[in-house]
């Protein structure tokens, strides 16, 4: 439904929210660095350091570890300075850090004009509520599944078996549409799924094939 800004555009913001105006090659070279430690969204391995493993293993469980986790990240990459690592959660946790894809206003109201009961299940460490909100998108959200709420996390079979009871749905009736392999673990419970593409921030990720795919859920 969405995801993060450009990191470019994080760093920049994050680091004014430190006082500190940067030139357009620091910013892209402190983006550059961030994302290769495994920055959400980057696409890349995360570099998981010893002195913050629990807290990864623990980020999208509890809140606290899901700062701890993501702040440490960021910090441990070439040219970060004081303050930046957490000014930059502070945007990742932000409703205005994210947008939607072009695709996901048009292909929610679609599915709302049918009929179809929509379930948002996300591996997060906060409240997506007010992102979504903040984005106008909320109110097509029947169910909320979010699993620093309920306990356990994508690929685990209980996420989205809760989904379903929430939903009041068969599992075989269900279309699981995500970007990550852990999404596809819907699959062991008898739900179909849809991966999207990778995709500039506000661009479309081919959403319309949701709208195919659901006539045989």
């Amino acid at each position: 439904m969405a995801q993060l800004e450009p990191l470019t555009r994080s760093v920049a913001l994050a680091a004014e929210a430190c006082g500190r105006q940067l030139s357009p090659l620091s910013v892209t070279a402190l983006a550059d660095a961030i994302g290769a430690q495994g920055w959400l969204g980057s696409g890349m391995e995360p570099r998981v350091r010893p002195h913050f493993a629990e807290a990864w293993a623990d980020r999208d469980l509890d809140e606290d570890a899901h700062r701890e986790a993501f702040t440490e990240l960021a910090a441990q990459a070439h040219g970060v300075f004081e303050g930046l690592a957490e000014a930059l959660y502070d945007r990742l946790a932000s409703p205005e850090g994210w947008v939607a894809f072009a695709d996901t206003f048009s292909t929610l109201v679609s599915l709302k004009a049918q009929g179809f009961p929509i379930a948002l299940v996300s591996n997060i460490g906060f409240d997506a509520r007010p992102i979504l909100r903040r984005l106008g998108i909320d109110r097509f959200i029947d169910a909320w599944v979010l699993s620093y709420e309920v306990g356990y996390c994508k690929p685990d079979e209980k996420i989205f078996y809760s989904a379903c009871h929430a939903l009041d749905v068969e599992p075989g009736r269900v279309l699981m549409v995500g970007d990550t392999m852990a999404d596809a673990g819907a699959a062991r419970i008898g739900a179909r799924c849809y991966l999207v593409p990778h995709a500039e921030a506000g661009r479309s990720v081919g959403l319309d094939a949701v709208l195919r795919l659901v006539r045989g859920c």
